[in-house]
């Protein structure tokens, strides 16, 4: 072990949180660029590019769970959790070079058209990044203290993912999302290989609430059945049977002429969120039953989030249909770019003391809150690209909560042996609220003639999430 890690030093801590950078940095420009080249270069309709993007989290939901459960209980190369974090990275650096050559893939292989190429290479970026998101994120809990220590983790990792992520958005506004691209890819195969090498993991991952032995072996596998992890992510159910509804829909080419599953999907969801945080959290169920109130809440935020990422470029194409194709994604890419350094700049510098003072739960209400006010003034003032700017420094007050409090809030309410497993879980929070953007928000805003109803949509969520993080108990 390496003197830095045994001294906790700020170079640990910087080291450990590169390689999420690189998988945020990959992500970064997937957002930048995916929708962006889609729509320009394919001429993919709206709808097409739902689907698209449908890809990443049904990556997400194999990806994130079944390597959590894996790196919880394997060991080679040196390490739980830095095989998969080294094979992800090249993935994903192959991945984006793939990105601007989608029709030189389809051509030499014979394929006619654009769109089932764009799926394959989506989806298996979104595998890559999401083979490593889950043990960068899982590694920082594996080699940390609970308490203060782990928040400086987590919250050490958004500002230099996030202050990358700025990078990555300044060199998509300042150059052009194809420099972007190439340049990204170095970045993410850099910085997953080399600091990887450099961070010592333990060979056994101890839990105060996990029995030795065979018991506690038996405990182990019941966690990592299938009955089990269905039980723990209750609050999502409702998305999960939405998700492949409404993807069969999509592959048969079945065009609804109404929103009624969209609307059951909702009345649903809302019902199994209320059950949820008004559970108890006592006895066996505990832990569980704050792990179900957290991601019952954190879910509602990312239907918002999505929906932004996904179709920011569909109301900017509208709002602004005088700007050609590489200004417009200028434009796109500032915006971000805007969000992620608000999203940079708070975790570790504010969101960190914030939170030792009042908690880590009140700290995310309240960034939630300005988040939901961010939303609304867009859906309101949203004529100029300033506007626009203003708006999302705004949104990146809760960006920045969002991407680092809630890993450090589960890291406390599971088991540290099964870290892997219940981030996989968590993850779910994440995709599964994605797919019903891609599929079910996707179809909403492509019928709809104004499509500032993004961020009329996105505000709604975060409003829930607000609320319902506001019921998530604070750990002592």
């Amino acid at each position: 072990m390496y003197k830095f890690q045994k001294t906790r030093s700020n170079t640990f801590f910087a080291l450990l949180s590169l390689p999420s950078t690189a998988m945020g940095f990959a992500l970064s420009i997937q957002i930048s660029a995916l929708s962006w080249i889609l729509t320009t270069q394919y001429n993919l309709d709206i709808h097409d590019v739902g689907l698209v993007w449908a890809a990443g989290p049904l990556a997400g939901i194999i990806g994130q769970v079944l390597i959590g459960v894996i790196s919880d209980r394997v060991w080679f190369w040196n390490g739980r959790r830095r095989p998969f974090i080294l094979i992800g990275g090249v993935l994903a650096a192959l991945m984006l070079l793939a990105l601007p050559n989608l029709d030189v893939i389809s051509a030499s292989m014979g394929i006619g058209g654009i769109l089932g190429v764009a799926i394959a290479v989506a989806l298996t970026l979104d595998l890559a990044i999401n083979v490593s998101f889950n043990p960068t994120r899982s590694i920082i809990a594996d080699v940390t203290e609970e308490g203060d220590e782990r928040t400086k983790g987590f919250t050490w990792m958004q500002t230099i993912s996030g202050t990358f992520g700025v990078l990555a958005y300044a060199v998509g506004a300042v150059f052009n999302n194809y420099i972007l691209i190439y340049a990204g890819a170095i970045v993410v195969l850099l910085f997953s290989i080399l600091p990887p090498l450099f961070i010592t993991e333990p060979r056994e991952l101890s839990s105060e609430d996990v029995e030795k032995g065979p018991a506690g072996t038996d405990k182990q596998n019941r966690e990592d059945s299938f009955l089990s992890m269905l039980i723990a992510i209750r609050p999502l159910w409702a998305f999960l049977v939405y998700d492949v509804y409404a993807m069969g829909r999509r592959i048969a080419g079945m065009e609804p002429q109404n929103y009624y599953a969209e609307i059951a999907c909702a009345v649903v969801t809302v019902m199994l969120v209320i059950q949820a945080l008004l559970e108890k959290d006592s006895g066996e169920t505990g832990g569980l039953a704050s792990f179900r109130k957290v991601i019952a809440a954190h879910s509602f935020s990312w239907v918002g989030i999505q929906t932004t990422f996904v179709f920011l470029i569909a109301f900017l194409q509208q709002s602004l249909p005088q700007l050609p194709d590489i200004e417009l994604g200028r434009v796109g890419s500032t915006s971000f770019l805007v969000l992620n350094a608000v999203g940079a700049l708070l975790p570790a510098f504010v969101l960190m003391p914030v939170a030792h003072r009042i908690g880590r739960i009140k700290t995310h209400v309240i960034c939630l809150a300005f988040m939901t006010a961010g939303y609304l003034g867009l859906y309101w003032y949203n004529s100029s690209p300033l506007q626009i700017y203003a708006l999302m420094a705004i949104l990146g007050i809760g960006w920045a909560a969002i991407v680092s409090l809630p890993f450090a809030i589960v890291s406390q309410k599971v088991s540290q042996a099964r870290m892997g497993l219940y981030m996989g879980l968590f993850n779910l929070s994440v995709v599964l609220p994605q797919l019903v953007v891609s599929l079910g928000v996707a179809l909403i805003i492509s019928r709809a003639p104004d499509k500032s109803v993004i961020f009329a949509i996105s505000a709604a969520s975060l409003a829930l999430s607000t609320i319902a993080w506001s019921f998530v108990p604070e750990d002592r």
